[in-house]
């Protein structure tokens, strides 16, 4: 249980695209590998510089892909495990 002096919050940290990103928007989100999120945590220190750098980087385009999803993905009321399928896009 959280203590009720306890706020839990979050942000999504955005940088400049990656290529296969860069075709759908300006920016995305900083997505960092499972091997840096102690350092970017605190569990781990790290100088700003360092800190800096990872959040500077956008991810690499080729561990990534891109696929059409259903438009229910765009409300926030939907949330269940079928707004990840890919869905096709024939007429």
């Amino acid at each position: 249980m959280v203590p009720v002096d306890t706020v839990q919050t979050f942000t999504i940290v955005t940088t400049v695209p990656n290529e296969l990103c860069g075709a759908i928007h300006n920016r995305m989100p900083v997505i960092l590998p499972c091997e840096k999120w102690a350092t970017w945590l605190g569990e781990r220190e790290a100088d700003p510089g360092e800190l800096r750098w990872m959040v500077l980087r956008p991810y690499p385009a080729g561990l990534m892909r891109a696929y059409p999803v259903d438009v229910r993905v765009g409300n926030v009321r939907n949330n269940d495990a079928a707004l990840l399928d890919e869905i096709s896009l024939a007429a």
